[in-house]
């Protein structure tokens, strides 16, 4: 039985580095040599088991970038040997519920998800369904790529939800992987952003980047059309909606979130605001936020780690060291 390196959950909160069996392809699926693999706030949530485990052990990740090494050679459609792709959080859908026909397959009920319910991309090999997969250009590299595939998809995906009006001033609330990606975006498409966030490196980046301001929270901003909140805490939710003007919309990102603390009607809903959530992503999500990142000249602001050093990275991230996102890179 042919072997590599990799991690998985242990159930108490923590990784173990170990021996794993290379992954077989089945039906439908390819066999991909990881090159890189980004490190999500959702892996987090994984390991810690703010998300109830649905498969234990696993091998977390969920932004995998690698050449495929074998499986689904027969299918025209199918990308082959040597072919660069891209795994995303998305894994499969039934394809045949209300949801799926009606191109909303992230609100599938038997969606299932990389890194939760099947091995992710915290090791040497990853398989994964051909059908989404993404195809990766040459031109980009794996480290760029990787924050893509989770971080860059749902930070579209919020922006789209959260309505903001062309030229609009938008808030975001925490800035890390998906909120530094999509502060670019918009601020590209002409927008006015404005940075909420506790980390003093992470304000500099956002202001690096182009914020027209980054503050501490509890500081004013000025009346937002729309908001983003990745934090996930609860009480974040309700500054972002009193940040609002009339008629705004707040997004929230997350998988996961705290509690939001009672809200007053007056303060945080009245004038027609929005409050929405961001569940997943389609696959037309993804191929969207390629193209617009290509065009755009998005680029992600990595901190890499070497493979073995993904409980590092975690840590980093829970601590909010990371500035801007953290990749596994599986060439050091």
């Amino acid at each position: 039985m042919a072997t590599m390196r990799g991690w998985r959950t242990t159930g108490d909160g923590r990784l173990s580095y170990a021996e794993l069996a290379v992954p077989e392809p089945a039906s439908g699926e390819v066999l991909i040599g990881v090159e890189a693999c980004g490190v999500c706030r959702t892996d987090l949530h994984v390991v810690d088991g703010d998300l109830s485990p649905r498969r234990s052990p696993v091998v977390p990740g969920h932004e995998i970038v690698g050449r495929v090494l074998g499986g689904f050679e027969h299918d025209v459609d199918g990308p082959r040997v040597g072919t660069r792709v891209g795994v995303p959080w998305l894994r499969s859908t039934c394809g045949r519920c209300r949801w799926c026909r009606a191109g909303a397959e992230n609100l599938c009920e038997r969606s299932r998800y990389t890194g939760w319910d099947a091995d992710g991309g915290y090791a040497e090999y990853a398989v994964a369904p051909a059908a989404y997969t993404y195809r990766i250009p040459d031109s980009l590299e794996p480290l760029q790529a990787a924050p893509l595939l989770c971080a860059g998809i749902i930070g579209y995906r919020a922006l789209r939800r959260a309505a903001l009006p062309p030229g609009g001033r938008l808030g975001l609330y925490g800035f890390g992987a998906s909120a530094h990606l999509t502060a670019q975006i918009a601020i590209r498409q002409g927008a006015e952003v404005h940075v909420v966030t506790r980390g003093e490196s992470a304000r500099r980046l956002a202001l690096d980047l182009g914020a027209a301001s980054a503050v501490e929270p509890g500081r004013a901003v000025p009346p937002l059309d729309s908001a983003i909140v990745f934090a996930p805490a609860g009480e974040v939710v309700r500054d972002a909606l009193a940040d609002l003007g009339a008629s705004g919309t707040c997004a929230v990102a997350g998988i996961h979130l705290s509690d939001i603390p009672p809200l007053d009607y007056q303060r945080h809903l009245f004038r027609e605001r929005t409050l929405t959530s961001v569940t997943s992503n389609t696959r037309a999500d993804g191929a969207e936020l390629f193209r617009l990142a290509g065009r755009l000249g998005i680029h992600a602001e990595v901190t890499p780690y070497a493979m073995s050093e993904a409980d590092r990275a975690l840590a980093d991230l829970a601590q909010d060291r990371v500035r801007g996102v953290a990749v596994l890179d599986m060439t050091r």
